[in-house]
């Protein structure tokens, strides 16, 4: 179920409707990184790094200051980008799985309960905080891998498919199930979850292509959940 879930996620990028949504949530997961990079340019200006660990004086000059931004910036871009994008896309998240519901499972969008605004953000930030705090976690074993060329990369899949099947599931989950109904296909479906969690952070990181991962990982989630419900009835082309 979860490759079809895939498959159907593949042809949903070609809606207009979450193509628009796609351009708007990268414009402002960008936006976020380039205020971040600003803000650690203007705080490096004048930093002195050599008196951290000798008696030496080097403060950093405003072309110093911004590349060690730039750099910082670029490295934060690498480990934080499925944190700050998961958390931008929850608040089109009831944009995406209406379009991908209007198309395939016009029952299921009559009936849905939006998010809302507010509802959005909070899982938004949930979601942001607690991929952060797994990979915080798992940090010492990212270094520790390094020798091995692709044990990071797998960890780092394995870690965060756990927290995107979380996190994605549930916000689509709330728009029809109630608290318990909730838990209950969250507990049922954690293998599935897991797996199409894997799946959107393996879209992470590929380069270019992981600017799709957010969108991709929100329509995948919402056929896992309908395909569930009606097993019976297959999505409309």
């Amino acid at each position: 179920m979860v490759m079809r879930a895939f498959l159907l996620a593949i042809g949903d990028l070609g809606d207009r409707r979450v193509l628009a949504i796609l351009g708007r949530s990268l414009l402002m997961t960008l936006l976020i990184f380039a205020g971040i990079g600003v803000a650690l340019g203007f705080a490096l200006n004048g930093a002195d790094p050599c008196s951290l660990w000798s008696d030496d004086s080097c403060p950093l000059g405003p072309s110093a200051s911004g590349f060690g931004a730039f750099l910082l910036t670029a490295i934060g871009l690498w480990f934080l980008f499925p944190a700050i994008a998961i958390g931008v896309i929850s608040a089109y998240m009831d944009r995406i799985v209406a379009a991908v519901e209007a198309r395939h499972y016009p029952a299921a969008l009559a009936s849905a309960r939006p998010l809302g605004w507010a509802g959005g953000a909070l899982l938004g930030l949930r979601s942001s905080l607690r991929v952060i705090l797994y990979n915080l976690i798992a940090l010492p074993f990212y270094i520790l891998l390094l020798v091995t060329g692709v044990g990071t990369v797998l960890l780092f899949v394995a870690v965060n498919g756990v927290a995107f099947g979380r996190d994605l599931g549930e916000m689509v989950a709330a728009r029809h199930l109630d608290r318990a109904g909730r838990r209950a296909w969250l507990r049922e479906t954690r293998g599935e979850r897991a797996l199409m969690g894997a799946i959107t952070t393996g879209v992470f990181v590929l380069p270019v292509v992981n600017l799709l991962a957010p969108v991709l990982g929100a329509a995948m989630a919402t056929h896992l959940l309908q395909l569930g419900r009606r097993p019976e009835a297959p999505p409309a082309a």
